[in-house]
């Protein structure tokens, strides 16, 4: 299968729409309004165009990715990160590495952009493969309640998160 990654445009907007809300529908860990967060995050002060990408075979769109804009601080300093949420893939295409491709490309944009490092809140079995270790290693912890073991974060450069701890602050088009 032939896979071309490309940075998702305008006309793309209601492709990715139906199939975000595909491939969350039957995901039991969802609240199936993935669709609705990519739209109001496109529509943010947080959104990447650059890091808002579609995965094509055939001439359709079969996966997206989208990391945006937050911030990790403490009290005394606030670093720049991102967030991976969401990653869609329709379902008839899951478990083929079309995620992981749309990972590990966001991954290289974001490092060419100037950015040290992603944080997510995904499944404790997959991300890791990515590099993905558990926030709490970095002394990270998420603005909201999440399963410890389910709140990772990459380096995307060497030392990406040295000196680096405190909450993150999600932009508000998560709640």
């Amino acid at each position: 299968m032939d896979i071309k990654i490309r940075q998702e445009n305008n006309s793309d907007h209601q492709k990715v729409f139906d199939l975000t809300k595909q491939a969350f529908a039957l995901l039991e860990i969802s609240n199936h309004d993935e669709q609705y967060l990519v739209e109001r995050l496109r529509k943010s002060s947080t959104f990447i165009p650059e890091l808002s990408l579609v995965a094509e075979s055939d001439g359709g769109i079969v996966g997206h990715i989208m990391l945006t804009k937050i911030k990790i601080a403490n009290e005394k300093q606030s670093f720049d990160s991102l967030v991976l949420a969401p990653v869609s893939v329709l379902p008839e295409f899951q478990n083929k590495g079309i995620g992981g491709k749309l990972i590990e490309k966001a991954h290289l944009k974001a490092k060419e952009l100037g950015y040290k490092s992603v944080v997510l809140v995904g499944h404790e079995n997959y991300y890791p493969k990515f590099g993905y270790e558990l926030t709490s290693k970095y002394r990270i912890k998420l603005s909201f309640d999440a399963p410890e073991k389910n709140c990772m974060v990459v380096e995307l450069v060497r030392d990406g998160l040295k000196g680096v701890s405190g909450v993150t602050e999600f932009p508000k088009e998560f709640y």
